[in-house]
């Protein structure tokens, strides 16, 4: 059964009764396709409405939809030959963060991104997708080793930031997100990033300092949640639509800010809809922004990449 967010729920009775007609046809024998073809029609057209005039805090609640794709949807359309790499060598392994060797459109590539997971059991494991330090040490790990073997790094990030916990912050929480964006903006490879649904604060920042950002069309990517930024300046999480629209969170925002590069068109409907399509577009998309990039040189990218995040901000347009 499809999940529908609070804003669809028009859409929502359309797509019921258009199935309740479909039974009662199939169980009939009634021929009553003029009329499920017209609320066909009716709910596509709602729903094109609908996703064209997204407020940012829907966006929100479209970019944390369960049925969203996810770093493995991700490497599974689009990665052959994966092999996962594991451990930060210093503690222990951490599931919220993915990586290892496979090949994109038959080039050798390193790949690294956040999970949430899928059902209960994979986001437990998961932790949810929120990485603890030993998750960004792996992560440095796997970015020092693509640079020694001259690998491209593609990284997938969805998480609503970092581990907040007592145990994350006595192993060094913050020392290791810092440790893993300068290592990202040393690299002599070429980087690409992708925000799949929530770029949450230094957790997703960690593994998206690339040489070019891509984000989904329907994704957000803040300092902080809406929820924690409501909490903060009105000491109410209620407010979490203002905070959203004041954040500028959006992919749109965030383009015209020049946060990010380019915007990765998503099926109607987002890509929870039709993630297999939404999959195919994102593929397209790295294939177009990692082609240019395998013919710079180590150096040049490297002071591409930090220039880009030294600059970023000053141009932009408010």
């Amino acid at each position: 059964m499809r999940h529908f967010l609070d804003f669809e729920r028009p859409i929502a009775e359309l797509e019921s009764k258009i199935e309740e007609l479909r039974h009662l046809s199939n169980d009939s024998g009634l021929n009553i396709a003029e009329e499920v073809s017209r609320l066909e029609t009716q709910a596509t057209r709602l729903l094109r409405q609908s996703y064209a005039q997204l407020t940012p805090w829907q966006k929100v609640q479209v970019a944390r939809h369960p049925e969203r794709p996810h770093c493995r949807d991700c490497i599974g359309a689009l990665i052959t030959e994966f092999m996962p790499l594991a451990g930060d060598r210093g503690f222990a392994e951490d599931a919220a963060v993915i990586g290892g060797i496979g090949r994109f459109h038959g080039r050798s590539v390193m790949v690294l991104g956040t999970e949430k997971g899928a059902d209960t059991d994979a986001r437990v494991k998961h932790n949810f997708g929120m990485a603890k330090p030993e998750g960004y040490r792996k992560a440095r790990r796997l970015m020092r080793l693509a640079e020694r073997f001259g690998l491209p790094l593609l990284t997938f990030v969805d998480t609503a930031g970092a581990y907040p916990g007592v145990d994350a912050e006595a192993r060094g929480q913050s020392e290791a997100i810092a440790s893993a964006i300068e290592t990202c903006l040393d690299l002599r490879v070429p980087v690409v990033a992708t925000i799949l649904g929530e770029g949450g604060s230094g957790g997703a920042i960690a593994l998206a300092a690339g040489n070019t950002v891509l984000m989904l069309e329907h994704a957000v990517y803040s300092v902080i949640s809406p929820e924690g930024c409501a909490s903060i300046l009105w000491r109410d999480s209620a407010h979490a639509q203002d905070a959203a629209e004041a954040l500028k969170l959006t992919a749109q925002d965030l383009l015209r800010l020049r946060v990010i590069d380019h915007i990765v068109p998503e099926p109607l409907g987002g890509a929870h809809r039709a993630p297999e399509a939404a999959l195919a577009a994102l593929g397209e998309a790295l294939d177009e922004t990692l082609r240019p990039l395998l013919g710079s040189g180590g150096d040049d990218l490297r002071t591409q990449r930090r220039r880009k995040f030294l600059d970023m901000g000053m141009h932009a347009a408010l």
